[in-house]
């Protein structure tokens, strides 16, 4: 059997000093334990490596072989343990992540972020997908992680709140109710309100869609054509007012901005992983958590 790493170690610190008193106190032991542990070496390779006697010691044709040839070993040795520890510790390999677009203004990119910057040996990917097909993904593996918003159902699949945004409107900076620093709901259902297509996050038009259930008269709901239009054209007749989390305040284009809803219950983000996790999807998990909390995502 190969040597114990200690008692190499313990013979490279002797073999430096060739005196067994320094040797012993710079590693922090009794001359009697380095001098014991350096007889149980020699005798598992089953050769001398120093030659002592009351003043020096010398090494051997095979202790300076050793004494050359060790501490490549032992550093390749410590790169073996290293990789072990960080793909112990999720910090290594291919991190897939999907995400529905409209988490894409904000939290998708501040999560990926970190994570590179966080875990240095972590190669991560991120591709925007159909909102209901991302906890089916993460299920059958597909991608490792999903961020999505709303409570999307999904069977295989753990959920973890990481982000809680206020509800409001994107609208013209000419509109009529632009002005005011927060819209009552009823006032918003005065005007014609555009709402994501249903197909496209199910949950979430449907929270959105139940803000308005009690306004009478019933509000005029549209779909936009384009599901995701960067310029917001419709916004820009003055009129049409979009409901979104805060975080669209981050994307908005010239002539655009946002008023929150007032007294509307939040949208929420979710952290999607699957239910038996690797370490990986557990370092997804704490450092998910650590920038929530670092960005007062969760408030109260």
């Amino acid at each position: 059997m190969a040597p114990d790493t200690v008692s190499l170690r313990y013979f490279l610190v002797l073999a430096q000093e060739l005196n067994f008193t320094r040797a012993a106190a710079r590693i922090g032991i009794a001359q009697p334990a380095l001098s014991a542990r350096m007889r149980r070496l020699e005798a598992e390779l089953g050769t001398s490596l120093l030659v002592r006697d009351t003043r020096t010691v010398v090494l051997t044709t095979a202790g300076a072989a050793l004494a050359e040839s060790a501490p490549p070993a032992l550093a390749a040795l410590d790169r073996a343990w290293d990789a072990a520890r960080s793909a112990g510790a999720g910090e290594v390999g291919t991190l897939r992540i999907g995400y529905s677009l409209s988490t894409g203004a904000e939290t998708a990119p501040s999560l990926v972020d970190r994570l590179i910057r966080d875990t240095p040996g972590l190669e991560v990917s991120a591709v925007p997908m159909a909102t209901p097909e991302i906890s089916t993904a993460v299920a059958d593996g597909r991608i490792d992680t999903g961020i999505t918003r709303g409570e999307q159902p999904g069977r295989g699949v753990r959920r973890f709140l990481l982000r809680r945004q206020r509800v409001g409107v994107q609208l013209a900076q000419h509109h009529p109710l632009a002005e005011d620093p927060e819209i009552d709901i009823a006032a918003a259902a005065a005007y014609p309100l555009r709402l994501p297509d249903r197909t496209v996050n199910p949950a979430v038009h449907d929270q959105l869609a139940a803000l308005f259930r009690d306004i009478q008269p019933t509000p005029r709901f549209r779909t936009p054509a384009i599901s995701f239009d960067l310029f917001q054209r419709d916004l820009r007749d003055g009129l049409t007012l979009a409901p979104a989390g805060e975080a669209a305040i981050t994307v908005l284009s010239a002539g655009l901005t946002w008023r929150p809803l007032r007294d509307a219950p939040t949208l929420t983000i979710h952290l999607v992983l699957p239910r038996v996790q690797s370490p990986l999807h557990r370092r997804v998990r704490a450092v998910a958590k650590t920038l929530a909390h670092e960005l007062n995502w969760l408030p109260g």
